[in-house]
C-alpha cells in the first residue's frame, strides 16, 4: 500500500501561482514514474505532468510553459509549480505513483482559479 500527503491547493486569482506538493511512503516500491492528473467537473481526468524516474518529463499542452514538476528522489514528494493559473486550470488535481505493474492514486486537492 502506498500512502499520500498532498498540500498545496486553494483559491487563486487569474495569472496567480500555486505550488502543489506530494509525498508518497508506505510499502518497498520502485517508482517508474511520479505524476498529476486533474479531473473538472463534467470532464474525465487528464494527466497534468509527469516525472520520470530518469527525471525525463511530460507536459500537458495546455500546462507547457506555465507548469514545472519537480522530484525530490530521496523523499519520494513530487512537486508542481504552475503560474499564469487561468480559470480552466480549475480542478481537483491528484498525486499518482506508477511502479512497472501498478498505479496508486492520492486523495486529490481542489485548486479554484477564479477573481
Amino acid at each position: 500500500q502506498v500512502q499520500f500527503v498532498e498540500s498545496g491547493g486553494g483559491l487563486v486569482q487569474p495569472g496567480g501561482s500555486l505550488r502543489l506538493s506530494c509525498t508518497a511512503s508506505g510499502s518497498a516500491f520502485s517508482i517508474a514514474a511520479m505524476g498529476w492528473s486533474r479531473q473538472a467537473p463534467g470532464k474525465q481526468r487528464e494527466l497534468v505532468a509527469r516525472i520520470f524516474s530518469s527525471g525525463r518529463t511530460d507536459y500537458a499542452d495546455s500546462v507547457k510553459a506555465r507548469f514545472t514538476i519537480s522530484r525530490d528522489n530521496a523523499k519520494n514528494t513530487v512537486h508542481l509549480q504552475m503560474n499564469s493559473l487561468k480559470p480552466e486550470d480549475t480542478a481537483v488535481y491528484y498525486c499518482y505513483l506508477a511502479t512497472m505493474t501498478n498505479t496508486y492514486w492520492g486523495q486529490g486537492t481542489q485548486v479554484t482559479v477564479s477573481s
